[in-house]
């Protein structure tokens, strides 16, 4: 078993015997950990077997380790998302609006890094992008008109898909699960999506050219466009 990071600061208490147990003994992820008995024997936790269930359940809904009948619990590789997802969805539960807020929130948060994640592109990256790009018009002018939220997503984590910054990535993959969520209930014309996969053929142009400073550009524009309801103009 590998010794705990030295990087990490051994005074802070997670108020949760489970997880300190977790960062004590070192372990990695896709390491196995012990069943809750094995806990209470070994380790005399001084808690009782419902309270470290309680607690691999909030690491569980955390997304920290991951629960299978046959393979037992394991450590999960470190992911933001899904402690954020969880907070968002019952925020947007209790008020709906709270999505514009956290839409601008991932705005702001692509504009500060997103020259950092274009420079980091490689070709097949680009590949990937266009082919999102022509994915998306194949569901617009199809016979039947479908909505292109995964080739939507697709084309904007592609963007940050090498930046090495897990709270960045965790933000904006907590936003797209969102956005698919809000979006499905409202209303969007044909010439609504045709106008924003033209500005992602314009994002991507640029960035193909180096142009990461026109590529934000557009990026920034379309976010704006995205804001924009049809629907609400009509009324």
């Amino acid at each position: 078993m590998n010794k705990p990071d030295s990087s990490f600061a051994p005074e802070i208490d997670l108020d949760s015997d489970f997880l300190n147990y977790i960062i004590k003994h070192g372990f990695q992820p896709g390491s196995q950990l012990p069943s809750i008995q094995k806990l209470q024997e070994a380790e005399h936790l001084g808690v009782s077997a419902s309270k470290i269930r309680e607690q691999l359940e909030v690491a569980r809904a955390l997304g920290l380790v991951e629960v299978r009948s046959k393979t037992g619990t394991r450590l999960q590789e470190y992911s933001f998302a899904p402690a954020v997802r969880l907070s968002l969805f019952f925020a947007l539960a209790t008020k709906l609006h709270y999505f514009e807020q956290f839409s601008a929130l991932r705005t702001h948060l692509e504009v500060a890094f997103w020259n950092e994640a274009c420079a980091l592109l490689t070709a097949d990256d680009i590949a990937e992008m266009q082919g999102t790009i022509e994915a998306a018009r194949a569901k617009l002018s199809g016979r039947w008109i479908h909505m292109p939220y995964q080739e939507h997503r697709a084309f904007h984590m592609t963007v940050f898909k090498h930046l090495d910054n897990p709270f960045v990535k965790g933000l904006l993959e907590a936003y797209w699960d969102a956005y698919e969520a809000v979006e499905v209930n409202r209303y969007a014309d044909y010439a609504y999506l045709q106008n924003v996969w033209n500005y992602h053929e314009r994002i991507l142009n640029a960035i193909c050219a180096g142009d990461f400073e026109a590529a934000k550009t557009a990026f920034v524009e379309h976010t704006h466009l995205l804001h924009y309801q049809p629907s609400e103009a009509k009324e």
